[in-house]
């Protein structure tokens, strides 16, 4: 079963938050665990995994190890995969017709069946207890439409399960905030980021799919193909918002949300 959803960013600054702002965000994060921390198992959906253009990527490697942090920051440590799970959700989404590749390393399956994490993946873990997982990677190659019906199979998959499985999405937004950053400073980061908060606080998620795809390009986004993953997914039970926080403390947007499962 879903038992809620958590969209959380992967961005240094919630590790060691440095303003209120931040500091609000990483305690909805904090929040997020600690309502999780009774789940069996997460999903997890990070966009700084393996990259393919055409294809959605389910991890059924065993052992996913920390390898890349961001701007130097290392988060060391192991997870397992919740094999049984991401052959089940492979299985079903490829049965389905889905663009859907299964990904391993090195060996089919024991001690040498590993993967590497990147921060994507590490910095909302950070904030979890740690349990099995499923890693999933989207790509920004398919349409709208195929990604909120892998989300739907994937709620699908969820729904018939005896096991309590929280669905995390890792995910910033605009990265044109600031003039000094990488990206340099475009409107569309500040105008997509309000969208989006718009969108979560009012219940309105439905209206991802109406976001223009130019305002999606110009904003400098991360997030918003995992959002119409999570979409879908959430069509499969009634959920409630319990807390949401924003912050912009250098040149990318972060979001946290925490969506319960209603009773």
């Amino acid at each position: 079963m879903l038992v809620g959803v958590g969209l959380m960013p992967h961005g240094n600054p919630v590790l060691e938050p440095k303003d209120e702002e931040t500091e609000r965000l990483a305690e909805v994060l904090r929040r997020i665990g600690e309502e999780f921390r009774d789940a069996d198992s997460y999903v997890l959906i990070s966009p700084h995994n393996v990259r393919m253009s055409d294809h959605l990527g389910v991890v059924l490697a065993e052992n996913l190890v920390a390898w890349l942090g961001f701007e130097g920051k290392e988060l060391p440590g192991e997870w397992k995969t919740d094999r049984e799970l991401a052959e089940k959700v492979y299985r079903t989404e490829k049965e389905a017709g889905m663009p859907v590749v299964d990904l391993n390393f090195a060996a089919l399956s024991g001690e040498y069946s590993r993967w590497p994490l990147s921060w994507g993946e590490l910095i909302p873990l950070q904030f979890l207890k740690r349990k099995p997982l499923v890693l999933m990677t989207p790509s920004r190659g398919v349409s709208r439409e195929t990604l909120v019906r892998f989300g739907e199979i994937l709620g699908e998959v969820l729904e018939r399960e005896e096991k309590r499985v929280a669905l995390i999405i890792s995910a910033d937004h605009g990265h044109g905030h600031d003039e000094k950053g990488p990206y340099g400073k475009v409107k569309e980061s500040e105008e997509y980021d309000r969208l989006i908060m718009k969108l979560i606080n009012e219940d309105r998620l439905e209206e991802l799919l109406s976001i223009p795809e130019d305002l999606v390009r110009k904003a400098l986004v991360d997030s918003y193909w995992q959002m119409l993953i999570m979409l879908g997914a959430m069509r499969k039970a009634e959920f409630e918002l319990k807390a949401s926080a924003y912050a912009c403390p250098t040149y990318f947007g972060m979001a946290g949300a925490l969506w319960v499962r209603k009773s």
